[in-house]
């Protein structure tokens, strides 16, 4: 198994601390265009800047995608390690060193990280292979001796704490068409961005690119025992996300697109979406993360009104 250590924010980590989220965005103040250090259920181990040489706690890698700072904070909030999104954008402007205050919506890079734990100061890991000289985070692997020592101490105290470790599972074609490991369990922002990111930024109902306007919908409720598995979600439009959680759009088990006759009788309008009737929706490239047949059979049943 993989592991990464990242340098991490002492105010993003003390802040976490104390909130306990059950999941988190480990920002990067300058986007790059991928994270390829783990895969999906792999650890993330922070450690603090030096001279505190200090494994702290850490999460379970989940998905890593750049966007827009405002994005980042509407999809977490306060689980980017700050209490608002000014002082959120404070944190990231000293590292990017510009002018605080900076208005414009720059990219930052999200590693999405599912079930975050945070040791007490007595709890603490040393690093003690660390160099000065790494600026963003180190490699290893638990079949060499540091990496293995490194991690059988964090799984120690994790199971000390009766903490449960998440149980990946295997899903073909996540990325890029090669088997990947998927953490089952995803928190609502994770949910939000990993379906933003799979339909590349646009509705799959209309082909809108403006991403402040788009919503991750789930197909099933989690208040109706659905789940926050992308194979559960579609990225809509507002208004189309809304109409298609009230029942008067919904998608067949074949992809396409279903506008209920109620539209018109209850709103004498609706020419817009009546032009969408019967039209294939846009899918993710991997099959793996199609809607779920089941889910969108259930949400015909269930929620449509035809």
């Amino acid at each position: 198994m993989r592991l990464y250590v990242a340098i991490t924010d002492s105010d993003w980590f003390n802040y976490l601390s104390e909130l306990r989220p059950d999941e988190v965005n480990f920002w990067q103040p300058s986007a790059s265009g991928s994270f390829h250090a783990l895969s999906p259920g792999e650890p993330l181990l922070f450690k603090l800047h030096s001279p505190h040489n200090y494994i702290v706690g850490g999460g379970f890698f989940g998905h890593y995608a750049v966007f827009p700072v405002s994005f980042a904070w509407a999809a977490f909030g306060t689980k980017n390690g700050a209490a608002t999104e000014a002082e959120m954008r404070r944190r990231i402007e000293r590292y990017r060193r510009i002018a605080a205050g900076e208005t414009s919506d720059y990219l930052v890079g999200c590693i999405l990280l599912e079930g975050p734990f945070f040791f007490g100061r007595d709890e603490w890991v040393p690093a003690s292979d660390w160099s000065r000289e790494i600026v963003r985070g180190k490699g290893y692997t638990t079949e060499d001796g540091t990496g293995w020592r490194m991690w059988n101490e964090v799984e120690l105290r994790l199971k000390a704490k009766g903490a449960l470790l998440p149980e990946p599972e295997m899903v073909k074609g996540v990325q890029f068409g090669q088997p990947q490991v998927i953490v089952p369990r995803l928190g609502q922002g994770s949910f939000r961005a990993i379906v933003t990111d799979i339909y590349k930024r646009r509705c799959a109902v209309t082909n809108s690119h403006v991403l402040h306007v788009l919503d991750a919908a789930h197909i099933r409720p989690v208040a109706a025992q659905g789940s926050h598995s992308p194979s559960n979600g579609l990225l809509l439009r507002q208004d189309v996300h809304t109409l298609f959680d009230l029942g008067y759009l919904t998608v067949t088990p074949d992809f396409h697109l279903e506008v209920s006759h109620k539209i018109k009788e209850e709103f004498d309008n609706g020419k817009e979406y009546y032009a969408l009737q019967g039209k294939k929706i846009l899918l993710p490239e991997s099959s793996a993360l199609w809607p779920s047949k089941a889910q969108l059979d259930w949400h015909n049943q269930h929620v449509y009104r035809p």
